[in-house]
């Protein structure tokens, strides 16, 4: 059997070696390595052998299939870099094929700009879950059960016990944040919402809304004033000017709307725009989660982020933001 061990291995190298494709080298692993194979025989025969001839023929036999597994490595390795090569002759010094960079979607830039303005005034960013509750979305910011708002019509209600729904604004993320911590509060709280709205130019059925809470003794409409005048000059340009009227949010009392004037309305053939709305914290909503309105007082205010970068950016139509197509997004 030693003097049939040699030959075997040269030939099974040489097979091995003139494999031009995975193909044949897989058939001459099989032929020679395989469960069959020629290699693979000699090792059946050892027990045919007389029991002073087992040692070293075993020994050459290993040693053998050891180098023929390692010639065999280093061929498909051989052969797959072949395969991985071009089938047509290329030159590699040519320039490589850029690729395109992404930008950011206007929506992205825009909510990145208000949380930028509202940190240098010491806001943090809060977040909360989408589908919501009730009572957090509405019992606790004081909104009545009989409150449009609350309609089926208007409130994206998921069929569940006990019944959820899709947030209809950020304010109930202002609820969790004040049943989890006490005053001082200084959030902001950018994310998207739902409400039943049929699609059209200025309306969406999911839409990006940011809405912020300050919380602490003392806090007046003067403050609230300022927060707004600093942040929408930052917004909108340095020249922009802020008003407010009266108006009701079950939630805020007393309650504002807030309009604002820019080149950027003057622009849209218009001198004052409404953007916001806003107000003092409601005492019950204080009760509600705890905190005592005799000792703190707060101001809260929201409005939408599409409507923000449709002013900035000309956009007549919200839906844009949402169609995907890159000749739009790449004007941004």
């Amino acid at each position: 059997m030693l003097d049939q061990i040699e030959p075997l291995k040269q030939a099974a190298l040489s097979d091995l070696q003139q494999a031009t494709d995975l193909t044949m080298l897989d058939r001459a692993k099989s032929a020679h390595l395989g469960a069959n194979g020629r290699f693979t025989g000699l090792l059946k025969q050892l027990g045919q052998l007389p029991r002073e001839e087992r040692p070293a023929a075993g020994k050459a036999i290993n040693l053998a299939k050891v180098e023929l597994e390692t010639a065999l490595a280093s061929r498909r390795a051989e052969l797959e870099t072949l395969a991985a090569m071009p089938k047509e002759a290329t030159d590699f010094t040519l320039p490589g094929r850029r690729r395109p960079l992404g930008r950011l979607h206007p929506l992205t830039r825009t909510t990145e700009d208000i949380v930028r303005s509202f940190r240098k005034l010491g806001f943090v960013v809060a977040d909360g879950p989408e589908i919501e509750d009730d009572y957090h979305c509405f019992d606790t910011l004081n909104t009545p059960a009989d409150h449009p708002a609350r309609d089926s019509q208007d409130t994206f209600y998921v069929p569940t016990d006990p019944r959820l729904l899709l947030r209809t604004h950020t304010s109930s993320v202002q609820i969790r944040v004040m049943e989890k911590q006490q005053p001082p509060v200084r959030i902001i709280v950018p994310g998207r919402v739902y409400r039943r709205d049929t699609a059209d130019a200025t309306h969406n059925p999911t839409f990006h809304q940011v809405e912020g809470l300050y919380v602490d003794r003392g806090v007046t409409v003067g403050d609230l004033k300022g927060t707004v005048e600093f942040v929408f000059r930052e917004l909108m340009g340095p020249e922009t000017k802020i008003r407010f009227r009266p108006h009701y949010f079950s939630y805020t009392e007393p309650s504002f709307e807030i309009d604002f004037s820019s080149s950027l309305t003057r622009k849209m053939g218009k001198e004052w725009l409404e953007i916001a709305g806003c107000g003092m914290v409601h005492p019950q909503v204080f009760e509600n989660v705890g905190y005592d309105p005799e000792v703190w007082t707060g101001w809260a205010f929201g409005f939408g982020i599409e409507r923000i970068a449709m002013i900035r950016y000309g956009i007549n139509d919200i839906r844009l933001f949402y169609q995907n197509d890159v000749r739009f997004l790449h004007q941004f």
